[in-house]
C-alpha cells in the first residue's frame, strides 16, 4: 500500500471548508428549484415553521456573516426582524417567495465574490464577535470558523425543507 503525504496548509484547510460550504448552497438552489412557491408557504410538519420562514431565516443568517466575517453590511438589514427576532406567523407582512429566492442568488453570489477576495491566512483572523483577548485565548473563535457553523446551520434547515418535497 502506498502512503499519500500532504502538506496540511491554510490554504487546504479553506479549500475543505468552502468547498462544503459552496456545495451546500448549491443543493439548496437546487431544492429551492425543485419547490414551488405554494409548496414554500406550506409548514415543515403541523404546527411547524414554513418553508419561506426558513429561507428568509438562511437569508437573515447569512447577512449576519458579512458583519462578523468584517465583510462589510448587511445585504438586507430588514429580514432580521421577521427572521430572526421574531418566531414563524408573529409577523403578518413578509417579503414575498419570489423576492427571496432573488434575495438568496444574490446574496450567494456577493458572499462568494466576498470569500474569494480574502486569502488564506486571513480567514485565521478573529471574526468581530470576539474580542482580541479572547482571540488569544481562544484561536479557534475565527471566520473559518463562522463558515463552519453556518455550512452546518444551512444544512440542518435543508433537511427541513426536504420535507416539503413531498406535500
Amino acid at each position: 500500500m502506498t502512503t499519500v503525504t500532504t502538506t496540511v496548509t491554510p490554504k487546504l484547510f479553506v479549500k475543505m471548508v468552502l468547498d462544503r460550504w459552496y456545495a451546500s448552497i448549491t443543493n439548496c438552489d437546487v431544492l429551492l428549484n425543485s419547490l414551488s412557491d405554494e409548496a414554500l408557504q406550506k409548514e415543515i410538519s403541523p404546527g411547524r415553521n414554513r418553508g419561506i420562514y426558513l429561507l428568509g431565516h438562511l437569508i437573515a443568517v447569512h447577512d449576519d456573516m458579512l458583519v462578523l466575517m468584517d465583510m462589510g453590511e448587511k445585504l438586507y438589514p430588514e429580514l432580521n426582524e421577521p427572521f430572526i427576532k421574531f418566531p414563524d406567523k408573529a409577523v403578518e407582512k413578509l417579503p414575498t417567495v419570489s423576492e427571496l429566492r432573488t434575495f438568496w442568488t444574490k446574496q450567494s453570489e456577493a458572499i462568494k465574490q466576498k470569500f474569494e477576495n480574502l486569502k488564506p491566512e486571513e480567514w485565521f483572523e478573529k471574526h468581530t464577535a470576539v474580542s482580541a483577548e479572547d482571540f488569544e485565548k481562544e484561536p479557534h473563535r475565527n471566520k473559518l470558523n463562522i463558515v463552519i457553523t453556518r455550512t452546518s446551520h444551512l444544512q440542518y434547515h435543508l433537511g427541513q425543507m426536504q420535507l416539503l418535497k413531498n406535500k
